[in-house]
């Protein structure tokens, strides 16, 4: 996938989902994954022509796992004129060490959020950026209707009131294997997760589960998608077709 249609996907869900204003300090979540560098490519690009003034700021929590090298990602925030800061944490020898979670990804998430909005607002950011794309918002609703009995996928947009941040995510119309290809032809500087739990998680069985979905009722994947887009989710923002002139 080239950047143009990436920034294409992406202008797309902000301008329907009402993401960014003039004057918003972003502040993007980068874990050294695929998908947060991709992000940031995007929104580094859009910020060139977007009618919308607006800055951001690159933020990684470091989990105080050993051989985590930042130093390419560091590298390709300069490049792309994005200031980037560093959070060093412990939380990973605090579950897996100390507290030797048998669960531990939901704490670990709850940490490493409270960790980045607290630096997002030092730096004086309103918004915070994560970039779950198309394939997490329906593995999120397959998670839901598996283990809690209900409808349900992660907003576009959300007020934080407690940490007075709004959090947005600008991806969720791009698929993941478009960030593979994106990954793959711009060499995107990728910092292998040290998590030990990375790879045996509850989501990685809803991705293959998805995938398995789809093969055997091929479009699948877009129906899904279709009806959470539809589905009058509680929490979900009015969503703005401006091609249309139209709101659904």
């Amino acid at each position: 996938m080239k950047l143009q249609k990436l920034m294409s996907q992406v202008r797309k869900a902000i301008d329907e989902y009402q993401m960014i204003e003039e004057g918003d300090r972003i502040a993007v979540g980068i874990s050294g994954g695929k998908d947060s560098l991709t992000l940031l490519y995007a929104l580094a690009g859009l910020r060139r022509f977007y009618p919308r003034h607006f800055e951001l700021e690159a933020i990684t929590v470091a989990l105080g796992f050993p051989g985590f090298d930042l130093e390419p990602i560091r590298a390709l925030c300069a490049r792309l004129e994005v200031p980037y800061t560093v959070v060093e944490t412990q939380i990973g020898p605090i579950i897996f060490e100390d507290r030797k979670e048998t669960n531990p990804c939901s704490l670990c998430a709850k940490m490493r959020k409270g960790a980045f909005n607290e630096k997002a607002k030092e730096l004086g950011c309103n918004k915070a950026a994560y970039a779950h794309h198309k394939d997490d918002v329906i593995e999120t609703m397959l998670l839901s209707l598996i283990y809690e009995g209900r409808f349900y996928s992660f907003s576009p947009r959300t007020y934080l009131d407690r940490m007075d941040i709004t959090l947005i995510r600008p991806m969720i119309f791009v698929e993941e294997a478009d960030v593979i290809g994106f990954q793959n032809k711009y060499d995107l500087p990728v910092a292998k997760n040290p998590c030990p739990a990375d790879g045996y998680t509850k989501r990685e069985y809803a991705k293959n589960l998805l995938r398995q979905l789809n093969l055997e009722n091929p479009g699948v994947k877009e129906r899904m998608f279709a009806a959470i887009l539809t589905g009058n989710i509680q929490g979900w923002p009015e969503r703005v077709i401006h091609k249309r002139g139209a709101k659904a």
